[in-house]
């Protein structure tokens, strides 16, 4: 049986994987390299977050961008945005070197299992495991907007469902949403000969403003300092210390999730999307039909006026949402009685990542309703791998050769039949 089967190989996969391993743990890490990133961006998108603050995690800290940079003759350079492919480069780069063996093979299942659980492949494989990490990544979790879940693939579409833009030459698409993903998808679009527009609800498009640099004053400094989600002292606290966010409210804590860093374009970016793309601002899509070879949208503005467009395709750049009930590789005795945060469908987690099933831990987007912002971002990465290892070693420590298998729920809360429930309380260790 192995101590632990980590379920992705995204940034935060490999970066368990790799501290797991130095650890020294009985390991099994299942999914394809940074396939989100490879299948699931645009060709031509450029890194939104600092290179600098874009690192994997490696207990000893020796596999960073600068070095996969420095060893390729590449730039990484503070306020310079770094191309997406060399991004998703380095992350496999960053798998050859620090993780033992990845396995690229598709995780069908998690089952519980007498003595932990059963992890079943594509392949047919059933690997028992005593921990299992599942590191998802976004893709189980895209949110499109439910006037569009009727029309038919060839009209209406998910950001993440595209690679290769140029199929939309001198074609009328509609981007929804005003996010990143969103202002550079239409950009693209724009570059590769498609006539875009966007439309959001917003009122207005926020942009990030330019990186300051990092060699300031102590004073300028101090007001508003650098951290791994930009400068100020909000999102210092929300990269810096998460653990300090878990131990707010939960309705504080999904509150934050929901709203902190909201929608917006990145500086470099703004130049090219305003003198190429139009914007309907204040605008929501009331319904959407097939019309002709096209799509007819009905659109409502927040002052009540209701409006039609037409478009040849519609593609939603709407996130998105974290939802237990989306996983479905997971049995559903263990999804449907995990303890969640507030009002929201995201496991409530322990100090080491653990869900209140005993032995299964999260990482990435669906841990941000208890631990932040940051675990929306490569950032997080790094504070999610050394503390899910100290989770996972907990358990293992704390097993003395009983089963952790959860009894009917009370309160849709599991309760474990021997040995110590996760730890939900502990104050956090010391940095």
């Amino acid at each position: 049986m192995y101590d632990l089967v980590v379920v992705g190989a995204g940034p935060y996969g490999l970066s368990i994987a790799a501290h797991a391993a130095a650890a020294g743990l009985r390991l099994r890490v299942l999914g394809r390299p940074m396939a989100s990133w490879r299948d699931h961006m645009p060709d031509g998108m450029l890194l939104k977050s600092e290179p600098w603050s874009s690192n994997l995690s490696d207990p000893a800290g020796s596999h960073t961008l600068a070095d996969y940079c420095a060893a390729h003759d590449l730039t990484a350079e503070h306020g310079v945005p770094l191309p997406l492919d060399t991004f998703t480069a380095y992350g496999r780069w960053f798998g050859e070197r620090a993780v033992p063996r990845i396995e690229e093979v598709t995780v069908t299942a998690v089952r519980p299992d007498d003595d932990g659980f059963q992890v079943e492949t594509d392949t047919g494989e059933l690997i028992p495991a005593r921990n299992v990490a599942l590191a998802v990544g976004v893709m189980p979790f895209v949110n499109r907007p439910w006037p569009l879940l009727e029309l038919p693939p060839e009209l209406a579409s998910h950001s993440s469902d595209h690679r290769d833009l140029r199929r939309f030459a001198d074609q009328d698409v509609t981007v929804i949403g005003s996010g990143q993903a969103a202002l550079e998808t239409a950009t693209l679009l724009a570059e590769q000969g498609a006539r875009p527009r966007v439309v959001a609800r917003a009122d207005r498009l926020h942009w990030n403003t330019a990186p300051q640099p990092l060699e300031r004053g102590f004073l300028r400094a101090l007001r508003d300092p650098h951290c791994g989600l930009g400068t100020g002292w909000p999102n210092w606290v929300w990269s810096e210390i998460p653990w300090a966010v878990r131990r707010l409210p939960s309705a504080t804590r999904v509150q934050i999730a929901e709203t902190a860093l909201g929608p917006a374009g990145a500086w470099w970016l703004r130049e090219r999307f305003e003198p190429t793309v139009p914007v309907l601002l204040g605008h929501r899509i009331r319904a959407a039909a097939p019309h002709g070879e096209g799509v007819r949208l009905h659109l409502t503005h927040t002052d009540g006026r209701t409006e039609t467009l037409e478009s040849d395709h519609v593609v939603a750049a709407t996130g998105f949402t974290p939802d237990l009930g989306r996983l479905r590789l997971l049995h559903p005795r263990v999804r449907t009685t995990l303890r969640t945060v507030g009002g929201s469908r995201a496991p409530e987690l322990s100090s080491g990542f653990e869900s209140s099933w005993p032995g299964l831990f999260f990482a990435g987007l669906l841990t941000a309703p208890s631990y932040g912002p940051s675990m929306r971002f490569v950032y997080g990465a790094a504070f999610t791998a050394a503390r899910l290892l100290r989770g996972v070693q907990r358990r293992l420590g704390d097993r003395r050769g009983t089963a952790t298998i959860p009894r009917p729920a009370r309160n849709g809360v599991p309760v474990a039949a021997s040995g110590p429930a996760p730890d939900t309380t502990a104050g956090e260790p010391a940095h």
